[in-house]
């Protein structure tokens, strides 16, 4: 079955379950009203399910090679590219000033959750530009906005971030990459970055890379890295490109998947580059990209679900095999497991979509109203929303594959891809143990209070729900006054220990979110029932196990030798 957009299901969360319309209730974002928000919405399903879904095998099976030291991209992917680019979807949340519309991250991720669902290895494009932008708006300086913005907001340049390089993964603060001042403004940046997603293509005339490096006179560690502008062409005052900087592809990566996205090794031999917001700050800088990206890849794990659900639904309702009491039809969806399987993934689908357009409503509203208490909303919910949606996306295709049995391990099918695809999404942008930790460590840091507001709410939720569903709101309540139990314990812990529990923990909080969201689906339409009591009555007590996990601290963990793990 082709991929279809969800537009319905965007649509009904955004209006029944994240609170949308209080978005735009505010000045700030008063264009956004319901017809323009069905207008992007629809327009954008269109685009997802006729022009770039088709391209999704294509890309799988004609990777982006290097040739001559150009990029070649697959079949399509140029006019894909250019449909997204000339229909200003890339600049959908950037600021008027320099072309961008200005609407809600809650809208442009909804858009993301579709692209990537259609084309993830396309979609990964414009998703490094919207973060590149943002990041420039926060941090660069006039003379690099008036520049550089106009183009990346129209697509018409690309943006990329270096910051990984052989010996410096999540330990950015060991980098080596130099930056040395030329006496003109401008500086000699010299270094090589790997794992660069859309590094380099025929897709832009320039790509334009933000780089991490170090001043001569930075410390060691973070604090000493420097952020720079670090153009493919370099541009005059208006735009027009002129010599090629020295920078250069020194070859694409082997792939598990996405393999339509070229993943460069960047070597940069003096290339000129401009600071981009103050010396030794880079850090600070690149984490305005990084968290808007890591939102993004969020949708992208809810997107790729999206399409390894439809794919192996299609696939349920014709396979004919085996009969139950309850067959009508001899197809695969009526035997019991084949059912528990597409239930269970629909209703982490609806779990995980709700909880990502959660925080893309609660960074809408930070800006909006510049509330401390949606700011540190936004915050709690970022890193759940990375790594449950993207586990869930690896989760869903992981049973997509079950459902087709062994055709699902035969290409022809296209079941593998969706799973080759989206086990890159638990670990870019942070691998998810690092969003785990981040979640019980800095979110914390307020002895809890964000997360307490969020359970409380959940908890008036429940209530809310009682009368009409009396066993789904006392186990959500119940639920949620456990998470209350476990943070209160895990905020007394030592840091390592909550390391320790960190995963687990966050899947506890995501699984009560869920089903939060179930519930208040189900008041707003009982025919969500049904989906709503799956997830409510299957999935969400897996939370009780979770937080026992969460509170049993790390000296187990150490008290096995390494001759134990060995064995």
């Amino acid at each position: 079955m082709p991929y279809r957009a969800p537009v319905k299901d965007l649509r009904f969360i955004l209006d029944h379950v994240v609170g949308f319309a209080d978005v735009a209730a505010t000045a700030r974002f008063a264009d956004a009203t319901p017809e323009m928000a069905e207008a992007i919405l629809t327009e954008a399903g269109r685009i997802s399910t006729d022009i770039l879904a088709p391209l999704n095998r294509l890309g799988d099976m004609h990777p982006a090679r290097l040739e001559n030291g150009a990029v070649v991209t697959a079949p399509g992917f140029a006019e894909g590219y250019r449909t997204i680019a000339t229909g200003g979807w890339v600049g959908m949340s950037a600021s008027p000033e320099y072309g961008g519309m200005g609407l809600p991250i809650a809208l442009s991720l909804s858009v993301d959750d579709m692209m990537s669902g259609a084309c993830i290895s396309l979609q990964l494009k414009p998703l490094l530009s919207k973060g590149q932008i943002e990041a420039l708006e926060h941090h660069a300086s006039d003379e690099i906005k008036a520049l550089y913005l106009p183009k990346l907001t129209s697509g018409e340049w690309s943006g990329t971030m270096n910051l990984t390089e052989p010996h410096a993964g999540t330990d950015v603060g060991a980098l080596r990459s130099k930056a040395e001042p030329k006496g003109d403004g401008t500086y000699a940046i010299s270094g090589q970055k790997i794992f660069i997603t859309w590094g380099e293509s025929d897709l832009t005339p320039n790509v334009c890379h933000l780089v991490l490096a170090r001043l001569p006179d930075g410390a060691a560690g973070t604090k000493g890295i420097s952020l720079f502008m670090v153009p493919k062409f370099i541009p005059d005052d208006a735009g027009n490109l002129g010599a090629r900087n020295s920078l250069r592809v020194v070859s694409l990566e082997h792939k598990l998947g996405v393999h339509g996205s070229p993943t460069c090794v960047m070597q940069f031999d003096g290339a000129t580059g401009w600071l981009v917001g103050e010396p030794h700050k880079g850090m600070a800088a690149m984490f305005t990209m990084m968290n808007n990206a890591r939102l993004s890849v969020a949708a992208q794990g809810v997107g790729v679900a999206e399409a390894a659900l439809q794919h192996a639904l299609a696939y349920a309702m014709d396979r004919k095999q085996g009969a139950t009491p309850l067959s009508k039809t001899g197809t695969i969806i009526e035997h019991a497991d084949v059912r528990r399987m597409l239930a269970t993934m629909r209703a982490e689908v609806f779990a995980a979509r709700s909880i990502a357009l959660s925080c893309a409503v609660a960074i809408d509203m930070t800006t909006a109203t510049d509330s401390p208490d949606w700011r540190a909303r936004a915050a709690l919910l970022t890193p759940i929303a990375k790594a449950y949606c993207t586990d869930v996306g690896c989760k869903v295709a992981h049973e997509g594959v079950q459902i087709y049995g062994g055709m699902g391990f035969i290409e022809e099918t296209g079941a593998a891809q969706f799973l080759r695809d989206a086990r890159i999404l638990p670990i870019y942008e942070g691998t998810n143990g690092i969003q785990a930790m981040d979640l019980v460590g800095r979110k914390m840091a307020d002895g809890g209070e964000a997360a307490f507001r969020l359970i409380d709410e959940v908890q008036r939720g429940a209530e809310a729900a009682r009368g009409q569903f009396p066993d789904l709101a006392g186990d959500v309540w119940s639920a949620a006054e456990a998470l209350r139990e476990g943070t209160e314990a895990l905020v007394g812990q030592d840091l390592n220990d909550r390391f320790a529990g960190a995963a687990a923990y966050l899947r506890a909080f995501a699984l009560v979110l869920g089903g939060h969201a179930h519930l208040k689906a189900a008041l707003a339409d009982p025919e969500r029932e049904p989906l709503a009591r799956v997830m409510i009555r299957r999935l969400l007590p897996e939370h009780a196990a979770l937080l026992t996990q969460a509170r049993e601290g790390a000296g187990g963990l150490y008290a096995l030798s390494y001759d134990i793990l060995a064995a």
